[in-house]
């Protein structure tokens, strides 16, 4: 029985944005026809190295496809200053439902940046207004490449704006784009002042005022992940429209985790899920404005994995090992 192994290169090369970002809609509509099972988020703590382990199983029962994947992955802040090493780390493993052959070993590290994006520009397709023209991205870490290119996949984009403090990272992102984008630097209110924002930084304090945004803007906010972060100013929340994806995550470690945990928002400040979005159990005035909580969902991986998978053993792409033997 055949398992491939899949680099960080091919699940890049193996990934195509439009068929990822339909995959994790799909799933997003299991989810909220309840074909999928996702148990919580499990952690390990490790406090004396700033960091922590995740592990996220999940089963997808989309439409036209299902899968079943588990992730194991890292958030360890320092690395990067550290170690010279990427922040987020992960790897995937995706089985085959029926006869439980895992089918693929890939690296998780790219997979978690693009199904991130990919969940972004579903939520802004659903969220955001129509015409929508401006991107706003707070940060340049890695996700903001992925939040450009998926988001632009959605919505047809004529100015990108990113503010970001580090000169070296703000220099490559632009120099990255600058051939397909008109992309400058700017404040983050300048950024905010976009049709669409982004928000992904690690950040313990809100670093995005109410009074810079607009009233029709729609923010992804995908920088929370723990406990204790957020970037936005309480009054945007207060404000805005909210979809989260994930009602557990959201509350303990997402955008809305700190004034959701203060009292100070509560379950009748949260709109809707984006399953009940994707599937039309509810609406949104996309002429408002909106935040979609994105913590990053364990189906969000089955799709992406199921794409990775699909897409390599098309373009017989990987290595494949005997890793199992025959009873």
């Amino acid at each position: 029985m055949e398992t491939r192994i899949l680099d960080s290169d091919d699940v890049t090369e193996t990934i195509a944005l439009p068929t990822l970002i339909d995959a994790v809609e799909r799933a997003f509509v299991a989810y909220g026809h309840d074909n999928v099972q996702m148990p919580a988020k499990s952690y390990i703590e490790l406090a004396q190295y700033d960091g922590d382990f995740r592990a996220m199983p999940a089963y997808v029962d989309a439409e036209d496809w299902e899968g079943a994947a588990i992730k194991w992955v890292n958030s360890h802040p320092n690395n990067p200053e550290r170690f010279d090493l990427p922040t987020v780390m992960g790897v995937v493993i995706y089985s085959d439902p029926e006869t439980a052959v895992p089918l693929a070993i890939m690296d998780g590290t790219e997979l978690t940046r693009l199904r991130t994006g990919a969940a972004a520009a579903v939520a802004t397709d659903y969220l955001a207004i129509d015409d929508a023209t401006s991107l706003g991205i707070v940060g340049a870490g890695v996700q903001s490449y992925a939040q450009l290119n998926a988001i632009a996949t959605v919505r047809d984009l004529e100015e990108i704006i990113v503010a970001e403090q580090d000169q070296a990272r703000l220099e490559a992102f632009i120099d990255a784009f600058s051939d397909r984008f008109d992309v400058r630097a700017g404040s983050i209110a300048d950024a905010a002042a976009c049709d669409i924002l982004s928000t992904v930084t690690p950040v313990r304090e809100p670093i995005v005022d109410r009074a810079v945004v607009g009233d029709h803007t729609h923010i992804n906010a995908v920088g929370a992940d723990a406990a204790g972060k957020q970037e936005l100013d309480e009054q945007i929340l207060q404000d805005a429209t909210i979809v989260i994806d994930d009602y557990e995550q959201c509350t303990h470690s997402g955008e809305i985790n700190v004034a959701y945990q203060a009292g100070r928002l509560t379950d009748d400040d949260i709109y809707a899920d984006l399953a009940a979005i994707v599937t039309a159990e509810k609406r949104v005035d996309t002429e408002g404005l909106t935040v979609f909580d994105s913590t990053g969902l364990a189906i969000q991986d089955v799709a992406a994995a199921h794409t990775a998978y699909e897409g390599a053993v098309d373009a017989d792409r990987g290595e494949t090992i005997e890793l199992l033997t025959t009873a």
